[in-house]
């Protein structure tokens, strides 16, 4: 008697899933319903791609869940974008979900986001165009079998989206590259006397920081390549706080973290003191504040919560308290030993002392090491 084959029960334990399989479900069902025109080679309509973005429910009452909170404006801009022949350029201060965005605009449009390019001051010219099997070529010589295709290269012969992170850090003479390819749609191998040439649906999406310190200029010729979108903080409290309390609990999931670790009005506070941070100004707008060095971005901000969120299931009781997220606060806030320390006490001393509901947060950050006298 033949042995049965034992089912398989291997589950995936991933720290992080790519946007295309964490959210095949959504994706899947977009595409069933999507009954509006799709540019070639896209897998979901310009609409379906936004509603994929901002979320929404479905005629079938699917539930689509937000990626990005913010102006939807912002979202159909850098979808019409792709849709034409311009690249699309997401920028501002780090934390502001370019990357997160890029992510999921890949996904939802090629059905894949894994054709990326991390961009890094040692990134070389064959990373954005093509390299070699070193063997095959010293063997063979130049050959197609030779060649080993870089992720905007694969992007073009698919007509998929290519992903390029970080571009302000790439070199200058490497960032020209790009050039040619984003304006003749061509990708020339002189080697082998031919080029590659983009089909329909090809497009890049780069990502830059605005604020960050060692960062190359873009040349004003490839900045014309790109249609730039300025990704901004969240308008408002409220809208900040929920994006924590999402991300948060999303990374809890998968850290096997129980949601209740993080309670709301332990972030609430939490953001609040970002924003006065990072505005100047208390939110009631009658103290005037000195702002640090560091951006205070909301991905700090889950950083902080979710640091905190840590000690307190592992360390502590299971729910968040001031005691867990004060030395995460603290280093979020001082980048510069000097200059930073001093707004921070500060801040404890004339704004968190005075509020009467946050003196265990006073007492737990001025007790910190990091900032004693």
């Amino acid at each position: 008697m033949a042995k049965q084959k034992k089912k398989s029960t291997e589950v995936n334990t991933a720290l992080r899933l790519p946007a295309e399989e964490a959210y095949a479900h959504e994706l899947r069902k977009l595409a069933e319903l999507d009954d509006r025109a799709k540019p070639k080679n896209w897998q979901l309509s310009p609409w379906a791609v936004v509603t994929y973005l901002l979320g929404g429910t479905l005629s079938d009452g699917t539930i689509i869940l937000p990626k990005y909170y913010g102006s939807r404006r912002i979202i159909e801009i850098a979808v019409a974008t792709l849709a034409t022949d311009r690249a699309l350029l997401l920028t501002g201060i780090p934390g502001t979900a370019k990357t997160w965005v890029s992510e999921h605009l890949a996904a939802a449009i090629s059905g894949s986001s894994r054709l990326l390019v991390q961009g890094t001051a040692g990134l070389t010219e064959e990373a954005l165009r093509y390299g070699w099997n070193y063997a095959r070529l010293l063997a063979d010589g130049p050959s197609e079998a030779a060649l080993v295709a870089s992720p905007v290269m694969t992007a073009m012969k698919n007509g998929r989206i290519a992903r390029l992170e970080e571009l302000t850090r790439i070199p200058s003479d490497v960032q020209d590259a790009l050039i040619t390819i984003l304006s003749e749609k061509v990708l020339p191998i002189p080697e082998l006397n031919t080029l590659v040439q983009a089909q329909m649906g090809f497009n890049l999406i780069a990502t830059a920081n605005d604020r960050d310190r060692g960062i190359n200029e873009l040349s004003s010729a490839l900045r014309r390549r790109f249609n730039t979108v300025v990704m901004p903080l969240p308008a408002t409290l409220e809208e900040e706080v929920v994006i924590v309390k999402d991300r948060v609990a999303q990374l809890g999931q998968a850290l096997e973290l129980p949601p209740a670790a993080a309670p709301i009005a332990e972030i609430q506070r939490l953001v609040t003191i970002f924003r006065e941070l990072r505005s100047g100004k208390t939110e009631d707008g009658r103290t005037r504040l000195k702002s640090p060095s560091s951006t205070l971005s909301t991905a700090e901000a889950i950083s902080v919560i979710n640091s905190g969120q840590a000690l307190a299931t592992h360390f502590g009781n299971g729910t968040l308290n001031a005691k867990d997220i004060a030395t995460a606060l603290s280093g979020a806030v001082i980048k510069d030993p000097v200059a930073d320390e001093k707004i921070w006490k500060e801040y404890l001393d004339t704004v968190v002392r005075s509020r009467p509901a946050w003196q265990d947060l006073y007492e737990a950050c001025r007790g910190n090491a990091s900032i004693e006298e």
